[in-house]
């Protein structure tokens, strides 16, 4: 990657291995060697940059995470539980806070808004191509069915999805093109439209959807994006009422089993009336099942609804479940919906403090715009808001254990206060 010729070699070399950081949260199979790699990367800029004064602004946006991850002690204290899973859940209760203070430290160090953009952009063609090289090269492409494609270790990457949205709006953004020639564009953006639409990722194509809303301000509340909003959900209905009209066949290895999923999308996160005998009926509906338990073992605890069962609190299945790589588990620390696991762990109050900082994403829409580039920043991150507010659902959001765009959330929350504080001083002169 040719960086402007005026940085330092510090500066480079912090990119570089940010670039690094951003491939091992997507490729590194271990989630705690990753965060122990990451809070590692946090020492080293803070000690070796002379990063010594952090801003209020940005201190307050993450107390509302550092508010969850107090709650959980609560319930620590109030319950006796070892040592390894509180380690296991600090670990997952940390990621967030310490993705978000990697990105904005690596580009208070670097500061240029330019580099941010070519850094997502060129990340984001790598996973592309690492992702279409496995596909064609170790798959029988024609041959094989969609869970074949997928395989086990690319079933999403949101990194291509804001590679896609920043390059498609770079020229928008900068009086020269990012790259040399304009070639270049064209071929990065197929490339990386091609890996996206081979994920065959349900999570994929809606967070596409939004990101293309929020490019365009239709996520702001009005008249306009109401109207907007109206047609897509009256869309989605009539889409899932002719999904509902005719026969899928769950066993299907292609589209036809994609539609399967789609169709069964709703009733796996919500569906909590379950035969645990009926395996397939289980599987279909394993998100419902995971809450399942875990409202049941607060049941039993009453005080939990409030602060939690605490970290290092697990999940009792009542049966050991096909999970992980060894004999299967019967006890569980995370859950794929991401409120229930924070619920759980944290009670109503961590909950709370988890969807004031989600919404304090979404409300950045809302902040005086000083510059379309600062518009366009503003919207990414009020995107990042919406993303997570739809995939703490499906996929944990925030506390997923591979998650490279809270990387890309701590780098815009920097150049947002850049951009702001500048402004004012552009006005005097």
């Amino acid at each position: 990657m040719n960086f402007q010729p005026t940085m330092s070699k510090a500066k480079q070399c912090i990119a570089f291995l940010f670039i690094a950081i951003l491939l091992l949260d997507i490729y590194l199979f271990s989630f705690r060697i990753n965060i122990i790699i990451q809070l590692s990367f946090i020492a080293f800029l803070y000690f070796s940059s002379g990063i010594k004064l952090v801003p209020v602004s940005f201190i307050r946006l993450l107390l509302p995470l550092f508010a969850v991850l107090l709650i959980g002690f609560i319930g620590s204290m109030l319950h006796k539980y070892t040592l390894g899973d509180i380690i296991k859940d600090l670990l997952h209760i940390i990621k967030p806070i310490a993705g978000i203070t990697i990105g904005y430290f690596v580009f208070r160090i670097i500061d240029d808004y330019r580099i941010f953009i070519k850094i997502i952009i060129v990340t984001g063609l790598v996973t592309a191509l690492i992702h279409l090289g496995s596909i064609f090269l170790f798959t029988n492409f024609l041959g094989s069915d969609i869970s074949a494609i997928r395989g086990k270790y690319f079933l999403d990457n949101f990194l291509e999805i804001f590679a896609f949205i920043m390059l498609v709006f770079s020229p928008k953004e900068f009086e020269m093109p990012l790259f040399e020639k304009k070639v270049y564009n064209k071929v990065i953006l197929a490339v990386l439209t091609v890996s996206i639409l081979l994920y065959f990722s349900r999570s994929m194509f809606v967070v596409i959807i939004i990101m293309a809303l929020s490019s365009y301000g239709f996520t702001r509340i009005n008249g306009k994006s109401l109207k907007i909003i109206g047609v897509l959900l009256i869309t989605v209905f009539l889409f899932y009422g002719y999904l509902f009209s005719i026969k899928l066949n769950r066993e299907s290895k292609g589209i036809e089993g994609f539609m399967y999923k789609i169709k069964n999308a709703p009733s796996e996160i919500f569906n909590a009336s379950i035969d645990r005998e009926n395996h397939q009926d289980l599987w279909d509906h394993w998100r419902g099942y995971e809450a399942k338990r875990a409202f049941a073992l607060m049941h039993d605890n009453p005080s939990s609804y409030i602060f939690g069962a605490g970290h290092g609190s697990l999940v009792n299945l009542k049966f050991v479940a096909p999970l992980g790589d060894g004999d299967g588990m019967k006890y569980i620390s995370s859950l794929h919906n991401g409120y229930v696991f924070i619920f759980y762990k944290t009670g109503v109050l961590g909950l709370f403090f988890l969807l004031t900082f989600l919404l304090r994403l979404y409300m950045f829409l809302y902040r005086k715009q000083v510059s379309p580039t600062h518009k366009f920043v503003l919207n990414v991150i009020s995107t990042i808001g919406i993303f997570y507010l739809f995939s703490t659902v499906i996929i944990t959001g925030i506390y997923i254990p591979k998650d490279s765009v809270i990387l890309i959330l701590g780098g815009l929350l920097f150049f947002e206060r850049k951009m702001r504080m500048v402004a004012p001083i552009n006005e005097a002169i």
